[in-house]
């Protein structure tokens, strides 16, 4: 399994596009946002660190078709989102959207598009950490069926508002899949 390619995934109002560099200006302009990254590095990114130190890996092939997937709702990019593999058969869920597309609903439909396809390549487990403190994102864990697992204080060079109270991570597995969950 390890040369399938990403697809391009369409859900009700969202397609997931595999980032490419083309799609190099929206991810710069959604890291310059400093709130959209306010849980990630506490701060925006200029365009050479996201072309630098960000693109690389988001373009990449990853193993098993996995890997960071540009979304739109119409014509119209409203964040990034990613399926990252751990090993042979667990992955790693994200999303970070732009701010004008918070509260729609987008990142529970395109991580449940994420979860049917992690389902679909045979992974056993998935999951996601953020900070305690982003209650939206904890939000998200939760409509797609993703059990709370446990607090860790992390070590950060320079450490952001609310590191104090942790990050969490959720996860689901094979036996308890819930994708395309919403509520």
């Amino acid at each position: 399994m390890g040369g399938l390619t990403r697809p391009t995934l369409h859900t009700e109002r969202l397609r997931l596009e595999p980032i490419t560099d083309g799609h190099t200006d929206d991810l710069v302009a959604l890291c310059a946002d400093p709130e959209v990254m306010r849980f990630i590095t506490g701060r925006a990114l200029t365009r050479d660190e996201v072309v630098e130190e960000w693109m690389p890996r988001w373009t990449r092939e990853w193993p098993r078709g996995l890997g960071y997937w540009a979304a739109f709702a119409g014509s119209g990019f409203v964040g990034r989102l990613a399926l990252r593999p751990e090993g042979a058969d667990a992955a790693e869920l994200g999303w970070r959207l732009a701010k004008r597309a918070w509260g729609n609903g987008y990142a529970t439909e395109g991580a449940a598009a994420l979860l049917e396809l992690a389902r679909r390549r045979g992974l056993v487990r998935v999951w996601a950490e953020t900070m305690a403190a982003n209650v939206a994102s904890r939000r998200v864990m939760e409509k797609l069926g993703m059990t709370y697992e446990r607090t860790y204080v992390g070590e950060w060079d320079q450490p952001l508002p609310g590191w104090e109270q942790g990050e969490v991570v959720y996860a689901v597995d094979a036996t308890t899949w819930r994708a395309g969950r919403s509520g």
